[in-house]
C-alpha cells in the first residue's frame, strides 16, 4: 500500500500534440491583439496555419477567421475596442477580474513579470504583462512550460471570459475555447471562483499599478520576505 497520495495534474481538454498547442497559442495571440493593419494583413497565413490542426480545434477559429475577412477594417477595430476596452467583464488582462486596479493586482502583475524575465523574455513598458496576448505568445515562442503554468492558473478566468464573449454573441468566444481546450478541463471548485468572479465583478479601488507591473526587482524582495 503506497503512503504517498500523489494528487496527478489533469489531462488537457483535447489531446494535441506539442506543436499543435503551442501553435493554438500563437494563432490566439494574434487574433486576440488590436487588430492593426499588421495583424490584419496575417490572416491568410493565420487561417493556413488553423486549417493544420485537428478539426474540433480548428472549428472554434474559423467564425472570428471569417469575420474578420468579411468586415471592413475599421468596423472590426471600431468592434474590438468596444469588446474589450470598454467592457469590464470581457478585459484580456487576467489578473483585473480578482484584483480592479487594486494594490494587490500590483503584487499579482509581478508573478507575471517574474515568469517572463526568468525565461530571458523582456516584456515593453506598452502592456502591462497579464495581457492575455502577451502570454499567449510567450507560452508559444519562449517558454511552454511556464507560459501553460501561468494560463493553467487562470482558467476561471478563461472561462469567465470566453462565456462573457459568448453572451455578448462575440466571434473571439472561439479563441478563448481554443485556448480551453489546450489546459485542464474546468473543475468543480473552478465553477465556484468563476461565480464569485461573475458576481462580485473587478474591484474598483484606484491606485497607482506602475511600481509593482514595471519593476521586477520588487517580486524579489517580497519573495524574500515571505
Amino acid at each position: 500500500m503506497s503512503l504517498l497520495s500523489i494528487r496527478r495534474r489533469p489531462e488537457p481538454v483535447l489531446a494535441l500534440a506539442e506543436h499543435e498547442r503551442r501553435m493554438v497559442w500563437r494563432l490566439a495571440a494574434l487574433l486576440l491583439d488590436y487588430p492593426g493593419e499588421q495583424t490584419l494583413a496575417l490572416l491568410d497565413q493565420i487561417s493556413s496555419a488553423a486549417a493544420q490542426l485537428p478539426d474540433e480545434v480548428r472549428a472554434h477559429f474559423e467564425p472570428v477567421l471569417a469575420y474578420l475577412r468579411d468586415t471592413p477594417d475599421i468596423e472590426v477595430a471600431k468592434s474590438y475596442v468596444e469588446t474589450f476596452d470598454m467592457r469590464r467583464r470581457a478585459s484580456l488582462h487576467l489578473t483585473f477580474y480578482a484584483y480592479g486596479d487594486t494594490r494587490k493586482r500590483g503584487m499579482a502583475l509581478l508573478r507575471f513579470k517574474h515568469a517572463y524575465r526568468q525565461a530571458g523574455a523582456e516584456l515593453g513598458d506598452e502592456e502591462l504583462p497579464d495581457h492575455l496576448p502577451v502570454l499567449l505568445e510567450f507560452a508559444a515562442t519562449v517558454d511552454p512550460v511556464g507560459g501553460e503554468r501561468l494560463l493553467g492558473e487562470h482558467v476561471p478566468v478563461l472561462e469567465l471570459l470566453r462565456l462573457s464573449l459568448g453572451d455578448n454573441n462575440s466571434t473571439y468566444a472561439g479563441v478563448l475555447a481554443a485556448v480551453l481546450a489546450t489546459l485542464p478541463p474546468v473543475t468543480t471548485a473552478d465553477r465556484r471562483r468563476i461565480a464569485e468572479l461573475a458576481a462580485q465583478g473587478p474591484p474598483e479601488e484606484e491606485v497607482g499599478l506602475e511600481p509593482f507591473a514595471m519593476d521586477p526587482a520588487l517580486f524579489d524582495a517580497t519573495e524574500g520576505r515571505r
